[in-house]
């Protein structure tokens, strides 16, 4: 009877201990796992960007006069050297002040007194010949009878050529006299009529369109006083679409000509292809929308997507941008929630028969979700995401939700 007391005894003793082992064992922690992989990998830059139309004509006023209303409106057709873009007639005359009309009313009256004097002297020259000629008459049928000498008929008919030539000079002076008189008589010129009414006979300039493409923008559709050069609209081809960004410098330091870029938000949902073209060379200071003063460089990128694949796609159109700066088809990646560091090291938890057990690890290249692993783990290792501060070396864990 002793021996059976002291077995129920022990028995009860063991699980007694047993019991409180288990409820004294601490529960695995749980987390959330992933798994170490391969695949395709890239590490990109992000920018917002605005379509640009290359090489846009800008046309401008060839002479200065009234450009009468735009006959072409944004988003018309337009064949270079057939489509007629603008038309300038000549500008009104301006109104005279009051002292400027009575400088003009003088010289009017100084151009008319100019003209009396010119009839005047043509009126002797003609005069002159006359009396000229009919001396040269009387010499010369006194010299038939031998009654003058040679000379004299010499010097008559020298007087004749002379007077002539006074003659021409004088009507030359009556010519020049009256176009005086019409410039200072011009002076007076005012507007007159129902002005901005345009005369069907007045001449006009008409500008043709010196590109074929689709007219993106009209300075003034209205008619209005234009100077030779004053711009008028602006002419591009839409099938030539470029991409203008302003990037951070520290980004574009990372970026190399021949960059593929992923277009997207454009406003439809299959993405486009672009590549970076040009990075220029000079930056710029412009401030954020925080206030930050911040350098920034123009970059330019060509579609390589087809014009026939992004019809609605026109100028100034606003897109976001993925600048490919690195990729490779095969990288191992773990999640960039699992890393942490650990004596100035990057490391992981690998998770082993439900231990966590610290891993350090070394890194490539790092997106915003995922980073590469160059060494320290293999693809298909499972790791702990987002470990915080209650997993450690060699704590027991369980994928949260078991």
């Amino acid at each position: 009877m002793l021996s059976t007391r002291m077995m129920v005894g022990g028995a009860t003793g063991l699980a007694v201990a047993g019991g409180l082992v288990w409820a004294l064992w601490p529960e695995p922690i749980p987390v959330d796992m992933e798994t170490a992989a391969r695949g395709p990998m890239q590490v990109t830059v992000a920018a917002e960007g605005v379509t640009r139309v290359r090489d846009p004509y800008l046309v401008t006023a060839p002479v200065s006069g009234n450009a009468i209303r735009s006959p072409v409106e944004v988003g018309d057709t337009v064949l270079r050297g057939d489509s007629i873009v603008a038309v300038i007639q000549p500008a009104d005359p301006g109104f005279l002040d009051a002292r400027t009309r009575r400088e003009a009313e003088a010289a009017v009256r100084e151009a008319e007194a100019g003209v009396d004097v010119a009839e005047a002297r043509l009126d002797s020259a003609e005069e002159e010949l006359r009396h000229a000629e009919a001396e040269l008459a009387r010499n010369q049928a006194l010299a038939a009878r031998g009654a003058v000498p040679q000379r004299v008929l010499d010097d008559s008919r020298q007087a004749v050529e002379s007077r002539r030539a006074a003659l021409r000079a004088a009507q030359s002076e009556i010519t020049r006299a009256e176009a005086a008189l019409a410039r200072a008589e011009a002076h007076l010129t005012e507007p007159a009529g129902r002005l901005g009414v345009p005369d069907p006979g007045d001449c006009c300039a008409e500008v043709a369109a010196p590109q074929s493409g689709t007219v993106l923008s009209v300075e003034e559709p209205s008619a209005r006083l234009v100077q030779a050069g004053a711009p008028l609209l602006t002419i591009g081809d839409l099938n030539a679409l470029e991409i203008e960004a302003d990037l951070l410098t520290s980004d574009a330091m990372r970026l190399a000509a021949g960059a593929r870029a992923t277009v997207t938000r454009w406003g439809r949902d299959a993405p486009l292809e672009a590549e970076l073209r040009r990075i220029d060379p000079a930056a710029f200071t412009k401030v954020s929308a925080l206030g930050i003063e911040e350098q920034r460089v123009r970059v330019k990128l060509d579609f390589t997507t087809p014009a026939e694949d992004r019809p609605p796609l026109g100028d100034a159109f606003r897109v976001f941008l993925e600048i490919v700066e690195w990729e490779e088809d095969d990288a191992l990646q773990v999640p960039i929630s699992a890393l942490f560091r650990s004596d100035g090291e990057w490391a992981v938890f690998t998770v082993e028969d439900g231990t966590a057990r610290e891993r350090p690890i070394t890194l490539g290249r790092r997106t915003d979700t995922h980073a590469q692993v160059t060494d320290g783990l293999e693809a298909g290792e499972t790791v702990v995401a987002y470990p915080g501060g209650r997993v450690s070396d060699g704590a027991r864990v369980a994928a949260r939700g078991d």
